[in-house]
């Protein structure tokens, strides 16, 4: 228990910058007092630096985001939700669409749910390739690039590359946070240019947001919600963002 919750100290203080122990006590669930003592140790071990009212990550550590949380650990993280947001947004999908999906655990359930359809799957997702890929109704594209093992993607310059060649029906992404004003955030640079060519390269694009991305974190702006066209969410996401979505023309199904 000790050790998830210093690794999810870490994680916040990459995504977030500089956080006070107030803000990671109520973030996380215990006292100030248990916070303070996980900030020594990581301190003492060279992971974060203390700072005056809390702490932050050392200058010149760019690790990864996802190294700390990666694919299996985000997988168990609101499993219901995830698996509700994928059923639903499985009925967005028409036979015979093109689409394509994003990296993430909510698009490897959304690809369960899109076994056996006659459609057209690209993704960057090796997630989503090993859902489909003896699935002989799905034809599906695996989009090359360089491998993040952490979380089962290719990214990089052939990735984006390869998404200006094509072109779909829908896009389904995930994100690591939806903020009040509308913006949406991840947490992984490599990832933030594959998302906003997803957007580019389809003629829909669907947000998959389970409660917990509202705020959720990340400190990258991928788009704004008025540059979508849906968004599908489950109960207790967050009344305020779902209104200005839909005051913005965004679509909004809730499962």
């Amino acid at each position: 228990m000790r050790h998830q919750r210093q690794l999810e100290i870490v994680q916040r203080l990459r995504t977030d910058g500089a956080t006070s122990v107030e803000d990671l006590a109520r973030m996380l669930g215990v006292s100030s007092a248990t916070i303070r003592r996980d900030l020594q140790h990581l301190d003492e071990a060279g992971r974060i630096t203390r700072v005056h009212g809390g702490a932050m990550i050392p200058a010149g550590d760019s690790e990864d985001a996802d190294v700390q949380r990666p694919f299996a650990t985000v997988a168990a993280n609101e499993a219901p939700d995830k698996r509700a947001i994928a059923r639903l947004a499985a009925t967005v999908v028409s036979d015979g669409d093109v689409i394509l999906l994003d990296v993430g655990t909510t698009t490897q359930l959304l690809a369960m749910e899109l076994r056996g359809r006659r459609i057209t799957v690209m993704t960057t997702s090796l997630a989503v390739l090993d859902v489909l890929r003896d699935d002989a109704a799905v034809e599906l594209i695996l989009l090359g690039g360089w491998v993040r093992r952490a979380y089962h993607s290719l990214v990089g310059v052939l990735t984006e590359d390869a998404l200006r060649q094509v072109h779909a029906d829908l896009a389904f992404l995930g994100a690591s946070g939806i903020r009040r004003d509308g913006e949406v955030l991840d947490t992984t640079l490599v990832e933030v240019p594959i998302k906003r060519a997803l957007i580019e390269a389809s003629d829909r694009s669907v947000l998959l947001a389970d409660p917990h991305k509202f705020p959720g974190t990340g400190k990258l702006r991928v788009c704004n919600v008025a540059d979508l066209d849906m968004m599908v969410t489950s109960a207790g996401a967050d009344p305020a963002t779902l209104q200005l979505c839909a005051d913005k023309g965004v679509e909004v199904r809730t499962a």
